[in-house]
This record gives structure tokens, C-alpha cells and sequence, in this order.
């Protein structure tokens, strides 16, 4: 084995890790939002999540993939520590459809319908699959999730080859026989493949890697089925890097899987050592295969399962006792980022957020709204507190959201992120004219101003169609109710309206004499405040109604909504116009 060999080698590996990747992509873009329902099932009973654990793992091609999930879950409170015990132990058990993948590197037959089997055959084919999709479904991007599948699979078999041509000549080499036979030792075999395991941060690019080495012959069973346990210990060290920073019960998750796997090692190679130096069984010291190594691979995940799963309670009770204490971050531990690889549920969490911070914002105004006719400092203190956190929630929401929209997210994943995006613009917005509206509050306060009576009851009635409205878009998004959505267009024409009305009875009553011009000036701020808060509430009503028909130009469709007005919108318009008129209080 020379220099060139070990460039082949490294070359073979990068194409087999980015195929396990490419492949796990195109297969969750294509699975999409039904994780989310996978999801769902994890809630119900441990074997319901269990065998979500081994379908997410055998469709994203990587339990410390999943095992990195499942610690966002529990971090941001979408799973319990107990729920995630199932499915970390179903995603030991996933991980082996791959090994049984990559198994196929080992047919050899002259029989033409078996060749067909071998990767020398369909990876071509597939591949060249792949790019007809491409060229011929340019604009489908569901096709285009189909062609990195294929993709996927083609580099990954691909680089199986060239691995396997790199280490060919390593049969004729007697230290590597040599180096192999060392691994019998169960302790040194096991911590081989759980440092190469770490190093590469795969089980299954190690799992393949073992697969290789085998068809040169060098490779016994009594090496190959210790490395293999030591593989799954290996494949901890992604999820226990990513719990660093996150609370307790997602550190708690990733020690479960640590030590499910570490105990699980521990007592079926113990049990094996004793079978082995007792039996003495001839397959021993036979040279493992592919396929072996992906029957041994499935056996121990299985046996390791079957002996744990009765002691859940007391993993639970062990990751309790280890992890004692740590800080939530509330409600921002919901935007984690190791949610980013599954984008809907990454969205769903950040639509949560989303609810939260819109909410704070309606509460801002309404406590804004209650200091104009009787000024209290307390109020005024906690609606810039409020406007504080909703600025929060902007940055940290804004962050997140693009974040996931430079992952590689589907067209609905898309079209969600962009609605966020814009919209917590507008819920940001909101809060800051709750400031302006206090300020107008203490304003009116420090220089003892008063309204006339008439004026009052010209505002009360605005702030009630404001508050409606309000209330309505924030419920439309929160409910995701198009029907809601389209209520709130003429809702915000009587706001309009409104504010042309009041400002013509404050003239007239300017000159009577009955106001004075200052008071003007803090009515003009008062009402372009709650006129734009309307703005702000229709952008939001009107960014729901063009994503959902694929469409995304809010002037187009007020433009399009005022020419051709239906008639629910004429009837909504009246109705809100007699319920909310101004010379009804005067």
C-alpha cells in the first residue's frame, strides 16, 4: 500500500460520508412534515417511540443524527426524558439498515440477474437516474428530492469501491494481519472502533469502512465484533458535544444514550468472552464478511435493546443522579439549533415562538391603550419591558429563521419561513407604537392636558377597533384561519375611516373653541399610531393569504382586494363600519 492508496482511501471516505448525508437529506426533505406525525406517535407509548426511533434512523441514515434530535426535542420541551429513551434505543437499531446497505459490496456471482445486485451494476445506473430527474424535472422539486436520494446512494456505494480497492492490497501486508488480529482482544477492539467512530463522527462510514477492510480477507469475526460494540459507544460523542449548553434534561438524553450503549457493551462482550474462551466456536477465527459484519452489527444493537428496555425507569434515575443540575433558557430553548437538520420541526418550534412573541406584543398595546385616560407609571414601566422582550424575540426568532432557510428546506419549509420572517417584523413593530402610545400617555400627564368629552368617546371607539383587530389577525395566525385572515382587510378600511372622521370633528371642534391646538398635535400622534398598528395587523392577515396561494406581494392583492371587492367584504366592511362609528358617541 503506497501514498496513492491512502489518497484513494481518503477520497472513498469523503464520497461514502457525504452519500450518508446526501442520501439522509433527500430522504427527510421527502418524509417533510410527516415527522411531524412521526413525531407525535413518541408521546403515546415507549415501543411507539421506539419504532420511531428506527424509522427516523433509517431515513436521515444516521443515529447520531438522531440522537442529536432527539436532544434538541427534549431541550426544547417537545419530548420528555422518558419519551426520548425509546427512541434513542430505536435509533440504535435503524442504524443498522445502512450496514445492510452497504453489505451489497460483497455480492460476487456469475449469475446475470445477481450482478445486478453488485454496486458495480446499479451504481451507474442509479446515478445516471439521478441526473435524467435533474435534467428533466428541473422545476419539481420533489423530484429533485428523489434525485439526491439516488445521488446519495451512488456515492455512498461509490466510495464503498474505492475503499475497497485502497485496502485490497493490505491482505499481503503482515502487520495489518497482524494489527487485525490484535482487535480479538475484546478491550483493545472495542476502543478501536469506538475512537475511529469519534474521530469520523459516523457509525455507519465506520460500519462501511469495517466492511471494506473485510473483503480483503484479513479481517476475523472474533476482531470485527468488538470493534463493532466499540462503534457504538463511538457514535455518543456527536450527541454529548451537542448537549453542551443545553438544560438539564437534554444533557440527561445524550448520557442515556452514552450509557445505554456503554452498558449494553460492557455486559454482551462479557457474556461473548466467557462463550468464546469456553466454546471455542470455529466461526471465531473465520474471516468475517460484509454481510457478517452487518448481521453482527443488527444482533448486538437488538440484544443490547432487548436486555435494556425492561430498566428504562432506572437509566432515567442514573441520568438523574450523574446530571443534578443546569439553567433553562424558557421560552429561547425552543429555537436550538440542533432541530436544524429536521427543518419542519425546527419551523414548528420557531411558529411556537412566533405565538409568544405576537402575544406579548397584543398585551403591550392593551396595557398602552389603559394609561391614556388614566396615566399609571407601573403600566407605562411593564409596556417597555414588553417592547424589550418582543425585540428579544425579533433578534433571536430572525436568527433562527435564517438559519433554517439556508438549510436545505422544501418548498412548504420555505414558504413557512418567509411568512415568519416578515411577519415578526410587523409583531416587533406593534410593540414600539405601544411605546409611542405611552409616551402620548405621559405627555398628556406631565402637562395636565385634557380631552374633551367628544374626543374621548371618538378614541375609545377607535381603540375598540383597534383591539378587534388586533386580536383577530394575531388568533388568524395563531389558529393558521384563512378565514380569520380575510376578515381583517375591512376591519382595517373602518380604521382608516375612522381616523379621517375623528381628525374631521377635531377641526370642527377647533373652531369652536372647544379644543385647543396642543391637544391636536397629541391626537394626530395618537391616531397615526393606532391607524398604522391596523397597517401593521393587515400585512400580517395579508402575508398568510399570498403564501398560501404561492404568491407574495402584499400591495398586489389590497390593490387587487379594493377593485374587486367581494361581497363578504362589502358585508364585513358594513358591519364594522356600524359597528364602530364615531357619530354614534357624538
Amino acid at each position: 500500500m503506497d501514498i496513492f492508496n491512502v489518497f484513494s482511501l481518503l477520497g472513498g471516505l469523503a464520497l461514502l460520508l457525504y452519500g450518508v448525508k446526501l442520501m439522509g437529506q433527500g430522504l427527510e426533505k421527502k418524509a417533510g412534515g410527516k415527522l411531524k406525525t412521526l413525531l407525535s406517535a413518541a408521546t403515546s407509548t415507549k415501543f411507539k417511540g421506539f419504532l420511531l426511533g428506527v424509522v427516523i434512523t433509517a431515513v436521515i441514515q444516521s443515529s447520531a443524527t438522531t440522537t442529536v434530535m432527539v436532544v434538541g426535542f427534549v431541550n426544547s420541551g417537545i419530548l420528555t426524558l422518558g419519551q426520548a429513551i425509546g427512541i434513542i434505543m430505536g435509533a440504535n437499531l435503524g442504524t443498522s439498515v445502512t450496514s445492510w446497505i452497504m453489505s451489497l459490496i460483497g455480492v460476487e456471482s456469475d449469475n446475470i440477474w445477481v450482478k445486478f445486485l453488485t454496486p458495480q451494476t446499479f451504481t451507474p445506473l442509479i446515478a445516471f437516474a439521478a441526473i435524467l430527474i435533474l435534467l428533466l424535472f428541473k422545476k419539481d422539486s420533489k423530484k429533485a428530492d428523489t434525485a439526491s436520494i439516488l445521488f446519495g446512494l451512488a456515492f455512498l456505494m461509490y466510495g464503498m469501491q474505492i475503499i475497497t480497492g485502497a485496502v485490497s492490497g493490505l491482505k499481503d501486508v503482515p502487520e495489518f494481519t497482524e494489527l487485525m488480529g490484535m482487535f480479538s482482544n475484546p478491550i483493545l477492539g472495542v476502543l478501536a472502533g469506538a475512537i475511529i467512530t469519534a474521530i469520523i463522527q459516523s457509525s455507519a462510514a465506520s460500519v462501511g469502512i469495517l466492511q471494506a477492510i473485510s473483503l480483503n480477507g484479513t479481517l476475523k469475526y472474533s476482531s470485527a465484533i468488538p470493534i463493532i460494540m466499540g462503534q457504538n459507544i463511538g457514535t455518543c460523542v456527536t450527541a454529548m458535544l451537542s448537549s453542551l449548553g443545553a438544560n438539564k434534561n437534554a444533557k440527561r438524553a445524550a448520557f442515556i444514550h452514552l450509557s445505554f450503549n456503554t452498558i449494553g457493551t460492557v455486559v454482551w462482550l462479557t457474556i461473548y468472552s466467557v462463550l468464546n474462551a469456553v466454546f471455542k466456536p470455529a466461526i471465531s477465527n473465520e474471516a468475517v464478511t460484509p454481510l457478517g459484519i452487518a448481521i453482527c452489527h443488527s444482533a448486538f444493537n437488538i440484544l443490547t435493546i432487548l436486555s435494556l428496555a425492561p430498566f428504562n425507569k432506572q437509566l432515567e434515575k442514573l441520568a438523574c443522579l450523574v446530571i443534578r443540575e443546569g439553567s433553562d433558557k424558557g421560552e429561547f430553548a425552543l429555537l436550538d439549533d440542533r432541530l436544524l437538520p429536521t427543518p419542519s420541526i425546527a419551523i414548528g418550534r420557531a411558529r411556537t415562538v412566533a405565538v409568544k412573541m405576537a402575544n406579548e406584543s397584543v398585551n403591550s398595546l392593551k396595557l398602552a391603550f389603559e394609561t391614556l385616560f388614566e396615566f399609571n407609571e407601573k403600566k407605562a414601566k411593564k409596556v417597555r419591558e414588553l417592547e424589550e422582550a418582543v425585540d428579544m424575540y425579533e433578534d433571536s426568532l430572525g436568527t433562527y429563521l435564517v438559519k433554517i432557510g439556508n438549510a436545505n428546506t422544501s418548498e412548504s419549509d420555505s414558504h413557512e419561513v418567509s411568512k415568519l420572517l416578515h411577519m415578526i417584523g410587523d409583531f416587533e413593530r406593534l410593540s414600539d407604537h405601544a411605546v409611542n402610545i405611552v409616551e402620548s400617555a405621559e405627555e398628556i400627564s406631565d402637562k395636565e392636558l385634557k380631552f374633551s368629552d367628544d374626543a374621548i368617546d371618538e378614541i375609545r371607539v377607535m381603540i375598540a377597533a383597534v383591539t378587534e383587530i388586533l386580536e383577530m389577525s394575531v388568533s388568524a395566525f395563531e389558529e393558521d384561519d384563512l378565514n380569520k385572515a380575510l376578515s381583517v382587510e375591512p376591519l382595517e378600511q373602518v380604521v382608516d375611516r375612522l381616523k379621517v372622521e375623528i381628525k374631521s370633528a377635531h377641526i370642527e371642534r377647533l373652531r369652536r373653541q372647544e379644543c385647543t391646538i396642543e391637544m391636536g398635535f397629541v391626537l394626530s400622534d395618537l391616531l397615526t399610531d393606532l391607524e398604522r398598528i391596523s397597517d401593521h395587523c393587515s400585512n400580517i392577515a395579508v402575508c398568510m393569504i399570498e403564501i398560501a396561494h404561492d404568491s407574495f406581494d402584499m400591495h398586489e392583492y389590497i390593490n387587487h382586494l379594493k377593485a374587486e371587492k367581494t361581497k363578504q367584504y362589502e358585508k364585513d366592511y358594513a358591519f364594522y363600519r356600524d359597528k364602530y362609528s364615531v357619530r354614534r358617541s357624538a
